[in-house]
């Protein structure tokens, strides 16, 4: 009872990146601008594919929940972050506030995850079944597909979030993150938490392995594909269009595997949360980025959009 009382009364803290002002408002000012650019560029995808109807397909519906994912992900731990630096780690939140945080920052990124996976099975209908795919690829399965991910995403996190936080946190209150990230939570619990982190470790490598291996295999049968086709204009925008997606599936598997899957042997905070950096603040940037540069259709809307200001 003693420390369920404790647990119920407790506030955390984040761990400030240095204890001298002046850093943390550089670090400040570059969350800042790092969080408004992913918010403007995912904003703009979102918005430039409702108000264009010639990417109302199945890919473009599919990027524009990505962006819409995004800047929900990155908003579930931007304002805080960026309150606690500028009171040098000192901006409390409470333990229900943490748990809605923890909530819905995995469901939103296992949720990213599994969108990542339908995107490639949408590319490989594309290419490796061209003239099926709008057959394949009707709306009512592209609807069922988010629906779904969505669904998925929210099975996974409810039950860890309860699972980390039915145990006690009675001491240390200071979590060494800037968002409520379960490794860096459970490190402050006064429990035996082996149960935990092998419950954590088998979800995540699950959540991460399925995906991955969906993308992987999509992406071998996209790459037979490509090559046995004769035209080289095909062949390059097919390249084009698959490496925009590769590229992101990379820097957010890649990541959140070293976070989630790195033996706790081995798990340093410090790196940890530099890690969080790249897939909490910069991937969100670069998604948009990415999937601009790379692809001509959503490059000539963006410049109609424009010219009509």
């Amino acid at each position: 009872m003693e420390g369920i009382n404790q647990t119920a009364e407790i506030g955390f803290f984040f761990r400030p990146f240095s204890h001298d002002p002046e850093v943390q408002r550089v670090i400040f000012v570059a969350f800042l601008v790092m969080y408004l650019t992913s918010l403007g560029g995912n904003a703009t995808i979102a918005v430039i594919v409702q108000i264009h109807r010639s990417l109302h397909t199945p890919m473009y519906f599919f990027l524009a929940n990505l962006a819409v994912l995004e800047i929900l992900y990155t908003s579930s731990i931007a304002p805080l972050a960026l309150a606690s630096l500028l009171s040098m780690g000192k901006t409390p939140i409470s333990i229900t506030g943490c748990g809605a945080q923890m909530f819905f920052f995995v469901f939103l990124g296992g949720t990213d995850c599994v969108l990542l996976a339908v995107m490639a099975y949408d590319r490989f209908i594309a290419i490796c079944y061209p003239l099926r795919y709008t057959l394949i690829m009707s709306w009512p399965l592209c609807v069922e597909l988010m629906a779904g991910s969505l669904v998925l995403g929210f099975l996974l996190s409810l039950p860890l979030t309860i699972l980390i936080f039915h145990l006690p946190f009675c001491h240390n209150s200071e979590i060494y993150h800037f968002y409520c990230d379960m490794p860096a939570v459970l490190r402050l619990a006064c429990a035996d938490t082996r149960v935990h982190q092998t419950a954590l470790y088998i979800v995540s490598f699950l959540v991460l392995s399925i995906p991955l291996s969906l993308i992987s295999t999509s992406y071998v049968l996209i790459m037979a594909a490509i090559l046995r086709m004769r035209s080289t204009e095909g062949r390059r925008r097919a390249f084009s269009t698959c490496s925009s997606h590769i590229l992101v599936v990379l820097l957010q598997y890649g990541c959140t595997s070293f976070i989630y899957l790195s033996p706790r042997s081995s798990y340093s905070p410090e790196m940890g949360r530099v890690v969080s950096v790249v897939y909490t603040f910069i991937t969100p940037i670069l998604n948009p980025l990415i999937y601009s540069m790379r692809n001509k259709e959503l490059k000539d809307a963006l410049r109609k959009t424009l010219r009509k200001f």
